[in-house]
């Protein structure tokens, strides 16, 4: 008895059919025509699969004596058809194939895709096992940390030992990436931010009459916390992320490790001419940082509040002292170490592919802008008490 039947045309002139048939013993065939390809995948599959469903429990027969072709999409047609009935390989039998059929069926591997088992789900660890498995990682990352700390101190020894093992022309190179390199962006910001803070105190203080500490603002604001703090932040998103990307890749290529089989030190080789370059380059970059602030700010100050270029300047150097000076260089100084420490750790710890590399590139920024912002504010605080 014919349940079901129809017929459908496919790209060009080729005709897709597709019918059902009861069995004897109350089994049910499907019966498949023509070219089993993306096209009769598309055209046939909902009914296909609705069949399947509710064949199961019963046997299911494919019938694909009338096809002449079949590709990869009849195949996975096949093997979606089987998932469904849910049943053994023996209750939904294959039949009357020709041989051609039958030499694609073996090649595309039907039989072993549809006895193999499916994977148990995965369970989800419980707490205690997630917070063991994190005090474990958490312990790994501070042996790493520890170890490359000391690493790092004896190459600097090393360093003080013989100077002539600093990789010069790398050291030049690495003092132009950080620094030289980055002054436009440096620059801009500061400018920038100097301009937006005049603008914004200028709105309360010309209230006062009070313009002129316009001038007092912006040189405080930008010497004693937003020039280094925003140069070091530019740092960490511009050379932390390059050193942990580099000495990263260098690692999953195994370069490192032939670094160290051919006797070089690899913090000395390529750590230290980083680590001097940031030192050297950092306190200029700040300083310029600095002015480009109170330039912004003097812009507002003669262009929008009608102060002139000798008042605004006087005022900012009445403003600073010397000692505002030295902090400059004590923050950029510690704060370009850290960048570049945590940058070339995060490098060292890359294990596995590129994925693992932009993990430590993502890392490495992070870190370094959250340990920026804790110096900061233990600077700020040591500031506050020693006169």
């Amino acid at each position: 008895m014919d349940l079901d039947s129809s017929n459908v045309k496919g790209q060009g002139d080729s005709s897709l059919g597709f019918s059902s048939s009861q069995e004897a013993d109350g089994g049910l065939r499907l019966i498949f025509e023509g070219n089993l390809d993306a096209a009769y995948y598309k055209a046939v599959r909902k009914k296909a699969k609705k069949l399947a469903a509710k064949a199961r429990g019963k046997t299911l027969s494919l019938d694909l004596a009338r096809v002449s072709a079949l590709d990869d999409s009849g195949v996975v047609l096949l093997l979606e058809i089987r998932r469904i009935h849910g049943g053994e390989p023996q209750s939904c039998p294959i039949i009357e194939a020709p041989e051609k059929i039958r030499e694609v069926l073996n090649l595309m591997r039907l039989e072993q895709m549809c006895a193999a088992a499916k994977a148990p789900p995965k369970k989800a660890p419980n707490l205690f096992v997630r917070l063991g498995q994190s005090a474990f990682d958490m312990a790994g990352q501070f042996k790493e940390l520890v170890s490359f700390t000391g690493e790092t101190l004896l190459a600097l020894f090393y360093l003080a030992k013989k100077p002539s093992s600093l990789r010069l022309d790398d050291t030049i190179l690495a003092m132009r990436r950080v620094g030289v390199d980055a002054v436009p962006i440096v620059g801009l910001i500061s400018f920038l931010l100097g301009f937006i803070i005049a603008f914004m105190s200028s709105v309360q203080l010309a209230q006062f009459g009070a313009n002129i500490f316009v001038a007092s603002l912006v040189g405080l604001a930008m010497v004693r916390e937003l020039g280094p703090i925003m140069t070091a932040i530019i740092m960490a998103g511009r050379s932390g992320s390059a050193f942990a990307s580099e000495i990263g890749t260098m690692k999953i290529n195994e370069e490192v490790d032939a670094l160290s089989t051919m006797g070089f030190n690899p913090v000395v080789f390529l750590v230290l001419p980083k680590m001097i370059a940031s030192v050297v380059v950092m306190p200029f970059l700040t300083l310029f940082s600095c002015l480009f602030g109170v330039f912004g700010g003097l812009v507002v100050g003669v262009f929008v509040l009608d102060l002139t270029f000798d008042s605004y300047i006087d005022q900012t150097i009445a403003i600073l002292a010397l000692k505002d000076i030295v902090w400059i260089f004590i923050k950029s100084t510690t704060f370009g170490i850290l960048v570049t420490w945590v940058g070339c750790l995060r490098g060292f710890q890359v294990k596995g592919g590129a994925g693992e590399v932009g993990e430590a590139t993502t890392s490495a920024v992070v870190s370094s802008i959250f340990l920026i912002i804790l110096w900061d504010s233990i600077f700020a605080f040591v500031q506050l008490y020693w006169k």
